[in-house]
């Protein structure tokens, strides 16, 4: 408990400090076609994640808390990944540049945790060979970018790994990992914290910095945790299955209808609902419901009875497509929307009213405004 107290406050402290900096340097999230937001807010906050997080990892490591294989694949491939983000936050890297610091920090994770153990299959233990291990580093790459693609309203992604986190704390710690079970809670707290200043209205976005790391982080833990207890696959699986699902059927819905899927847009089912409700503080804490209330039941069902985890998984995430498609996840805005781009005309709006481009935007002052659907 005093480990989420702990990096909470140091969280939430930084996160201030982070976005006094990045409004200086005017480090903004300036509207564009797929926004959901309507006026420039500082962008990069999730570096307030990083630095608490990590810095707790080194701490744990040098008390032999973890083991170093775990440290030094949460601290190399982490740092990876947050620094790929926050040169995106603040540059804008090539997307071919940013896929490769993503592989190559998931090569290094893997490579230190000795790779990925055999997949549990209920009463088959399935050994996969050396396609288990290139799924395991596609689907971390995978990770790092879904939690990217989901981070596009306020509170929504800090939230989810709040959620997340604290139920893997509680599942890794009644599994006996309790190195794990920590180093999930800290991620719980430092996630907290900085939801402090993201929840909607947001005062500071996550960014690349700390969405892809979470979603790294997320990897990593549940690689090793299920190389020790291999059961526990299908408890992460089902922890994080509003986001796996979401960003999945967004993915293969596009490219199905030829659209661009490999360029930005608004279609994934949760910004389809946060227009329709005309609130993202809705659509967060209805996903926040869903987690405490569906998926980590189900997960805990999984865990006590892992020989039928693969059915607590189907039973968690039946519902959650059919969510997906009833919200049309991959679909363009419809009829009954506003598109994104109103975000744009607001913005000009918002220039032409006279505002000099160098002051900080009215998100400053706590008055982050959103699209009106």
């Amino acid at each position: 408990m005093l480990i989420i107290i702990v990096t909470f406050l140091a969280s939430a402290l930084l996160t201030a400090l982070v976005r006094r900096y990045l409004l200086r340097r005017q480090v903004l999230d300036i509207p564009n076609r797929r926004s959901s937001h309507s006026v420039p807010t500082p962008r990069g906050g999730g570096l307030s994640i990083v630095v608490v997080f990590l810095l707790t990892v080194l701490l744990f490591m040098r008390r032999g808390t973890i083991s170093t294989s775990l440290g030094f694949a949460l601290i190399g491939g982490g740092l990876l990944v947050a620094v790929g983000g926050f040169l995106d936050d603040y540059f804008r890297v090539p997307a071919r540049l940013r896929l490769l610091i993503h592989f190559a920090a998931a090569g290094w994770a893997l490579w230190q945790l000795n790779g990925t153990g055999p997949l549990h299959l209920g009463w088959i233990i399935w050994d996969l060979g050396w396609v288990g291990q290139l799924l395991a580093l596609v689907g971390l790459v995978w990770m790092i970018n879904l939690y990217n693609f989901m981070d596009g309203i306020d509170g929504l992604a800090g939230l989810e790994a709040l959620c997340a986190s604290a139920s893997a704390g509680l599942l890794l710690a009644w599994s006996g990992l309790g190195g794990m079970a920590e180093s999930a809670l800290a991620l719980a707290g430092a996630s907290a914290g900085f939801l402090v200043w993201n929840w909607p209205p947001a005062k500071i976005f996550m960014g690349d910095v700390g969405s892809g790391f979470l979603g790294f982080v997320f990897g990593v833990l549940a690689i090793s945790s299920a190389n020790e207890r291999p059961w526990l696959v299908w408890p992460w699986l089902i922890l994080l299955s509003v986001f796996i699902i979401d960003s999945i059927l967004t993915l293969m819905r596009r490219m199905i209808t030829r659209a661009r899927w490999y360029e930005a847009h608004c279609s994934h089912a949760y910004q389809h609902a946060a227009r329709r409700w005309n609130s993202h503080l809705k659509v967060t804490l209805a996903i926040a419901a869903v987690n405490v209330a569906w998926l980590f039941p189900l997960a805990l069902g999984a865990y006590v009875w892992p020989a039928v985890g693969p059915l607590f998984a189907v039973v968690a995430l039946a519902p959650l497509v059919y969510t997906a498609f009833r919200y049309d996840a991959g679909q363009d805005s419809s009829v009954t929307e506003v598109p994104c781009s109103v975000a744009v005309d607001s913005l000009q709006l918002w220039i032409a009213l006279g505002t000099p481009r160098g002051t900080p935007s009215p998100s400053s002052e706590g008055s982050h405004r959103h699209v009106k659907i």
